[in-house]
């Protein structure tokens, strides 16, 4: 195929009319053409495909409409770059406003043009085009070329790609054939990729299965489908396909195989072990007591010592072998420990880190974070922290640290008030735990702390400090004025504090009201702060009609962009809740809200706060955040709606489904801080199963 058969309509086509990641396809032709030229041009071409048309794996119209070029460019030149974009683009679920499965489509109209490179003498390209063909789900023509593929195809490499590629177009007819291919007569790559199509077929895992895993150990060297965007390691992806499965058996499985690894005898091995742990600790609540024992004897290595931080007091029985470490000289491996330590065994790790805290910064870090939970005090602790707090040159994210540690200790940390009042000029931060700790003490103790904060007010966070230790406004509320004429965020914060003081601030009014966002088009930061406005106008006068006025734009304004301004839409429904029945004019666009998963829970929470108790349809709220929490969409919010309807107002079915979702064995938080994911899931665990004990 020559060039102007490859290129053929490619100007006449009307590019403008379709779009890409970027926006309408007109830079397409020019792309595509020194692609097919294959100069110096060609790779930053491919490059640019890749953006624009397989963007952070989403397709587009324009990527329907470039298929058939890349194909024919592909076919002529045999380039396995070109191969590995169609395939990427017919791997796509990913679209933006085409008809599910357009992509695809195109790619299988291409096949009969494809299947020539099956032959190609470069391996890489015969690997390629079979994974591609895979790809396109085909059931027709593509199962018959790869099979008749199969059967001429020497390469163990790619034999493993073209029974993936089979098993994506024809599982049940593979699966069976996979069975003959688990041997140690058969080449690695290959056993590997039966293993993959078996479990993607739902064969039963037998001792067959479970001997050819581990024999392939380490299986990193013959990875399989690497050119997928979802590609996984093999123990990790055959492990995430047993625990997905769902079964008693199927987790046994998966848990006899990664603890038959941990304890292997090579590093490498058990590296893959551990990486693979890590994710089934992730998916499985009953993982890490299955796991922990097999892990807990390597806890002085690197990657196991991070997994039992996450898992946190479930890895208990590894605390004495990384306190041995934690307890050695070498600085970075024994604050590795101790930081671990401080998540699993808090109490132990408390001295050790009062012993060495100017060189344990990574414990530091753990046992002043924001999202754990309290750090225990301890008498040498806190003679440590005073002392470091007072070392000239700290950083902020230390000092950040060591101030929380006292703010979590309150009363117990008075003698640190020196050591605070020090660190206020520099770091306002250290105001919240000056009143934390003053607050606990005696009248004297109090009257001081609250007259060091009144002569460093210049902030709004030292002047709410300030009115939360002493009750006294004046100081406040020059604060939140000054803010009230700076950008949006730190409106929203004096408007906050402003809601806070209650009808003591009606004199801020006008400021507030001055302040709301007018523009059509509103940031982030300036929906964030009219919602703030709207609650300061309700908390300080009542002022009902235009706190309503004023959730109602912002609800207005961010309904053609619901993807965009989703978290803002939620935090504008929890402010209504506060407006209680005097929110009542938006009980229509609460309910519409009903329907969007990821809106639902707080929906639910305000048309709960918000309708009449006689004619709210508890029912209906409740299936609205029981479904939020069955597709992960906000799995906090809807166990938060679930506990305020209470079991009372579910139906049968839905405490049957709510006790599943609290005591199934798949964890229902799937994403967010690695070192919360599994702390959360059982925090919100014990919600559901307080509500259906």
């Amino acid at each position: 195929m020559d060039l102007a058969d490859t290129l053929a309509g490619l100007d006449a086509h009307p590019w403008a009319s379709v779009s890409h990641a970027y926006g309408p396809a007109e830079d397409l032709p020019d792309l595509l053409r020194a692609l097919a030229e294959g100069g110096g041009d060609a790779e930053e071409a491919i490059s640019e495909l890749y953006s624009c048309l397989l963007h952070q794996g989403t397709v587009y119209s324009a990527s329907v409409d470039a298929v058939p070029y890349l194909a024919r460019i592909a076919a002529a030149a045999g380039t396995a770059e070109v191969l590995c974009l169609l395939g990427g683009l017919a791997e796509s679920d990913d679209e933006w406003e085409i008809a599910p499965g357009a992509v695809r489509a195109a790619v299988a109209t291409q096949i009969p043009l494809l299947i020539t490179l099956l032959a190609h003498e470069d391996v890489n390209v015969r690997l390629l085009t079979a994974w591609t063909l895979g790809h396109t789900r085909n059931t027709g023509a593509a199962p018959v070329a790869l099979r008749s593929r199969w059967t001429a195809e020497a390469d163990p490499g790619v034999r493993a790609e073209l029974l993936i590629a089979l098993g994506r177009v024809d599982l049940s007819g593979t699966a069976v054939e996979t069975r003959a291919l688990l041997g140690a007569d058969t080449p690695a790559p290959l056993r590997l990729a039966a293993l993959l199509v078996a479990l993607a077929a739902g064969e039963p895992w037998t001792g067959a299965h479970h001997d050819a895993a581990l024999d392939l150990l380490p299986a990193r060297e013959f990875t399989v489908d690497r050119y997928s965007m979802h590609h996984r390691e093999p123990l990790h992806a055959i492990v995430d396909s047993l625990l997905r499965r769902e079964t008693e058996a199927d987790r046994e499985a998966a848990f006899a195989l990664l603890e038959a690894a941990l304890r292997d005898d090579r590093p490498e091995v058990r590296t893959e072990a551990l990486s693979a742990s890590d994710h089934a600790c992730y998916l499985s609540r009953s993982a890490p007591q299955r796991l922990v024992p097999a892990i807990a004897p390597l806890a002085a290595e690197y990657p196991a010592s991070t997994l039992l931080g996450k898992l946190g007091p479930a890895a208990a029985e590894a605390a004495p072998v990384l306190a041995e470490v934690a307890a050695q000289p070498n600085d970075e491996a024994a604050d590795q420990a101790l930081a671990v330590l401080v998540r699993v065994a808090p109490r132990q790790a408390a001295p050790l880190l009062a012993r060495d805290l100017d060189r344990r910064p990574r414990a530091l870090d753990a046992a002043g974070d924001f999202q754990a939970p309290a750090f225990p005090f301890d008498p040498a602790l806190l003679a440590a922290v005073r002392a470091r707090l007072a070392t000239d040159g700290l950083g902020n994210n230390e000092t950040a640290d060591l101030v929380h540690l006292l703010r979590q200790w309150g009363g117990q940390a008075a003698a640190a008030l020196p050591e605070l009042y020090a660190a206020l000029p520099r770091f306002p931060y250290a105001a919240t735990a000056i009143t934390a700790v003053a607050a606990a003490g005696p009248q004297a103790k109090r009257e001081q702390a609250g007259a060091v904060l009144r002569a460093a007010a210049g902030s709004l966070m030292v002047a709410r400090a300030h009115h939360d230790l002493t009750g006294e406004s004046d100081v406040l509320l020059d604060a939140v004025a000054k803010a009230l004429a700076a950008g949006p965020r730190e409106v929203a914060e004096a408007a906050q504090a402003a809601a806070a003081l209650g009808a003591t601030a009606a004199g801020l009014l006008p400021a507030l009201r001055a302040a709301v966002s007018k523009d059509a088009e509103p940031t982030t930061p300036q929906l964030d702060r009219d919602i703030a406005i709207a609650t300061a106008l309700w908390q300080i006068d009542g002022a009902a009609q235009e706190a309503v006025t004023v959730l109602a734009s912002v609800l207005d304004r961010t309904t053609g962009n619901q993807l965009w301004y989703r978290w803002t839409v939620v935090r504008a429904i929890r402010a209504t809740a506060l407006l209680g029945a005097a929110a009542r004019l938006l009980i229509p666009r609460l309910e519409q809200l009903l329907a969007d998963p990821e809106k639902a829970p707080a929906a639910a929470l305000a048309l709960l706060a918000v309708t009449d108790p006689d004619v709210v349809d508890l029912g209906r709220l409740a299936e609205a955040s029981l479904h939020s929490a069955e597709t992960g969409a906000d799995i906090s919010g809807a166990c938060e709606a679930l506990q305020a309807l209470g079991a009372t107002a579910l139906s049968t079915q839905q405490r049957l489904r709510v006790a599943e979702l609290a005591e199934g064995d798949r964890r229902i938080i799937a994403s967010g801080v690695a070192n919360s994911i599994i702390r959360e899931d059982e925090r919100l665990r014990a919600i559901l199963t307080a509500i259906c004990p």
